[in-house]
């Protein structure tokens, strides 16, 4: 019988870092894209305020040069967060790749192992098959 691959709970212990840190990657690279599209709705917004009705008096005028320069703000603040967001998803794709070069290695030596431990065990098949057809010589002949 085949020994069991004696890494193998390190081996569980690492696909389950693995399957964390793939956990951990989607979540950032959501977070991405929602910085990403709050950004566009941001810009959007900017683009249809620009396009907008006549301005008419002073008032108007300067509530709208305030709410472009808020946006205008406002989309400073989306780009420090989409970088932000940026690094962490560069960040957890590092932890990931670590993960699995981790899993990968090990992985490569289970293969081994079974791959031994099947050499082995026809090994000592074609041992026995060989002791079985020395007997049949020795003690009565070849039929």
């Amino acid at each position: 019988m085949a020994r069991r691959f004696p890494l193998a709970g390190l081996l569980r212990l690492r696909h389950a870092q693995q399957d964390r840190a793939a956990a951990g990657l989607a979540a950032a690279n959501e977070r991405v894209r929602d910085a990403a599209d709050a950004r566009i709705a941001a810009r959007r917004s900017l683009a249809d305020a620009e396009g907008g009705q006549p301005i008419q008096d002073a008032a108007t005028l300067s509530a709208v040069a305030a709410a472009r320069a808020a946006t205008r703000g406002m989309l400073e603040e989306l780009d420090a967060v989409v970088r932000s967001r940026r690094t962490e998803a560069d960040q957890a794709q590092d932890a990931y790749n670590s993960a699995r070069r981790s899993a990968l290695g090990l992985e490569k030596l289970e293969t081994q192992h079974v791959q031994q431990q099947t050499a082995e065990e026809l090994r000592t098949e074609q041992n026995t098959l060989d002791e079985i057809a020395a007997r049949r010589r020795t003690e009565g002949g070849a039929r």
